[in-house]
Formats: structure tokens, sequence, C-alpha cells
């Protein structure tokens, strides 16, 4: 089975990206990307799929996969039932982790688990049940409170001589043949054209199908509508250039594809429940705040 791309929108101001999920969701699936992903279970049991590597786990469950190793899991629930948090995750660039230990050589030891991490690698859950709190910190956290977070982090996970790596040697993942499903080019797509004006049936066109085809398939591979997965992705550029640049509310509008500023604010609110101007307030008022 083809593992689908997840695109990872990491904010301009932030080095890497620490979050919770709960299950269902639409990143819970069969899937891989560049970044790097350190991932924490908080309750629940079922099986792990870590490139050709199947696994058990239940609460604890941490794990190190490398950029385009395939991963998922999936929690034994009866059907219908909904998990508010089952996963935190943090994940962060190669391009992050080279500049780093350019910058300090005493970061050499993470360097090195990062070459591990190419096969999926497992830590003991007493560990993982040990390092939750940090990381549950690091999802809301700001400013150096990040950095300090991020280095104990990986500081215990270097120090820890019981990891262990899940795919087998001989296991390739293989960015460039799963880049080449249909679903993969679509979001490729999508993302590349993201600020310009393009329509279902032009993605759909990329697909090679008709748009109600097209429609069905986007869906089951998405969780999501078309349009409703380009509105999400363009209001989370939007969210960027608020928070990192000067420019006025109209101006994003149209730099983010939208092509009408009513239907801009509508979407906003829809999406973060307050217009992009009180987006923007909100956010200066919390940097001009004195730290306790």
């Amino acid at each position: 089975m083809t593992p689908d791309l997840e695109v990872i929108y990491k904010p301009l101001h932030e080095s890497f990206r620490a979050w919770a999920h709960g299950f269902p969701h639409t990143v819970a699936k069969w899937h891989f990307h560049p970044e790097y992903e350190l991932h924490f279970i908080i309750t629940s049991t079922g099986k792990f799929f870590i490139g050709d590597h199947i696994g058990s786990y239940g609460p604890g469950n941490l794990i190190l996969t490398g950029p385009n190793l395939p991963h998922n899991w999936v929690s034994e629930l009866p059907e219908g039932m909904v998990l508010p948090e089952r996963d935190l995750v943090l994940q962060f660039s190669s391009d992050f982790i080279e500049r780093c230990t350019l910058l300090f050589p005493e970061l050499a030891p993470l360097k090195s688990l990062m070459g591990e991490a190419s096969r999926g690698l497992q830590f003991p859950d007493a560990l993982g049940l040990r390092l939750v709190p940090l990381m549950r910190e690091l999802t809301t956290a700001q400013g150096l409170r990040r950095v300090e977070l991020f280095a104990r982090l990986f500081g215990a996970l270097c120090e820890c001589r019981e990891r262990r790596a899940l795919a087998s040697v001989t296991y390739m993942a293989q960015a460039g043949r799963y880049m080449s499903s249909t679903i993969n080019q679509v979001l490729a797509y999508i993302k590349q054209n993201i600020t310009l004006d393009f329509c279902e049936q032009d993605v759909a066109d990329v697909a090679e199908m008709n748009t109600l085809k097209f429609t069905r398939f986007f869906r089951k591979h998405t969780g999501t509508s078309f349009i409703q997965y380009v509105n999400q992705e363009r209001i989370a550029l939007a969210c960027e250039l608020l928070m990192n640049t000067d420019l006025k509310v109209t101006d994003i509008c149209y730099r983010t594809g939208f092509n009408n500023l009513s239907n801009f604010n509508r979407q906003f609110l829809a999406h973060k429940q307050m217009s992009p101007s009180k987006f923007r307030s909100c956010l200066l008022m919390n940097m001009s705040e004195p730290s306790a």
C-alpha cells in the first residue's frame, strides 16, 4: 500500500512543530513526510507500523522516525469511539539538525541519533511516560522555553542505551516512488499553487479524473472536501503572514489565493473563531506582555 504524503506547515517564527491530536484524525493513516518525527502515545493500545516493522503499543510508546519513513498507529477501539488526545508529536527538518550541530559541536550525539532514526527508533515505554510532561508543555511553550524543552527531550533520548531500530536493515524509504502516487501528486500540486487561482477541475485534470470521481477520491484520502482542504491551507498561510509581516489584511487576502475580502474574512472566522485583524492584535498583545 502506497503511503500518503503529509504536508507539514511549520510557523515561520519557530524551528520545529510541536502539537497534539486525537483519534481518529486526518493524519492518522499510513503516511510519510520529509521531516523527522518524535511521536508519543498518551492513551489507547493497538498496532504500529514503521517501514516494514509491525509492533504493539500502549501508553508511553515513544518512537523517532527519520525522513520519508512511512508510519502509522492504529488504535484498537470500539466502533465510533473518539479519543480527544491520543498523540503528542514533534516534527523538525534535517536542515534544522544540520544547522544546530554546526553551531554547537556538543550536539554531535544528536546527529548520530538522527542517523539511526532512518529505520525508526523505539524507546522504552517507561522513558516515554517520564518525558510526556515535557512534551506536553512543549506543545504550548513559547520563546527560549521551547529550546530548553527540546534540548531536555533529546538529551534524554541520546543518553538512552535501550533504544532499538525497527525497520529492517534492507528496508529503503523511497520518497520518489511514493510521490508518484496520484494523491501525493495532487497534494504537491495544491501546495505549489496555493497562492494562485485554481479550481477543483484543474486539480482533477492533474489526477486525470472527471470532477465527480475526483471529489470522491479526494475525500477518501484526506477525510475532507477539496475546497475545505484548500481553504485550510490558505488560512494557515494567512496566519503566517499576519504573524510575521506588516502586510495589510487586504493584501494578505489576495496573496493567499482568495479572490475577495468578504470570503477571506468569512473563512478565517470559521477556522480561527476570530477575524484576521483580531488574530493579529491578539498576537501583538501577547508579545507585548511582560513574562512572569
